[in-house]
């Protein structure tokens, strides 16, 4: 398959999906972290160019609800709206909305748990949560994936710790990167399970409908 990576630097995801033997890019306003195929500048510059299947993971600092009291002046409701933050929300569930519904078979699309009112502009909600603990990593990060013509991710490594590390993380320069980085057992996960299926779909119009080359993915 040939895979596009959107809003990706670090290169994990395509990485993983290259070592299972497909095409990918990604794609990102700064520079790749690993040397690799890579397109910096706008992702709407390629999203046309007859992708498979796209990953994709846009900024979620506007989306998360986590930062739900920033949607209000002085972080309190009573103080009214603050316009600025929730210009930014609409056009961040925007950007994410226009990834969802992309002219490519499959896609998924990931952010930490959303706000309610992005959810709205979006139109549904995510198809599977998932946490850094089911893959190898002993840590709690919510994750929702938006899916589209693909299978919700099955767990290959479920660990114990359970810690908030991400969350947790001391200020510093680089603690935005390491905050929005995919875990490495996440990536692997989505190139080794997504990677194995078959590049033709059975029918692009049915939410998952998809025939997979390992059986015990199939239904």
């Amino acid at each position: 398959m040939r895979v596009l990576v959107a809003c990706e630097y670090s290169g994990r995801v395509r990485d993983a999906f290259i070592a299972a033997g497909h095409e990918a890019l990604s794609v990102d306003l700064l520079p790749t972290d690993q040397p690799g195929p890579h397109y910096q500048g706008d992702i709407f510059d390629v999203i046309d160019d007859g992708w498979d299947l796209m990953v994709a993971h846009p900024p979620c600092t506007f989306l998360a609800n986590s930062g739900a009291k920033h949607l209000y002046l002085g972080m309190k409701k009573e103080n009214g709206p603050n316009p600025e933050r929730w210009k930014n929300m609409r056009e961040g569930a925007a950007f994410f909305k226009s990834l969802l519904n992309a002219p490519i078979p499959r896609i998924a699309v990931e952010n930490p748990i959303m706000l309610g009112h992005a959810r709205e502009i979006i139109g549904q909600g995510p198809t599977q949560i998932i946490q850094p603990w089911q893959f190898g990593h002993g840590e709690t990060k919510a994750t929702g994936l938006w899916l589209k013509n693909l299978p919700p991710l099955v767990p290959t490594d479920v660990v114990d710790g359970r810690e908030q590390r991400v969350h947790m993380m001391p200020p510093g320069p680089l603690r935005w990167k390491l905050r929005s980085t995919t875990f490495q057992g996440i990536a692997d996960a989505m190139g080794q399970q997504w990677g194995s299926l078959d590049r033709e779909l059975v029918s692009v119009g049915e939410p998952h409908s998809i025939r997979s080359t390992n059986s015990e993915q199939e239904g």
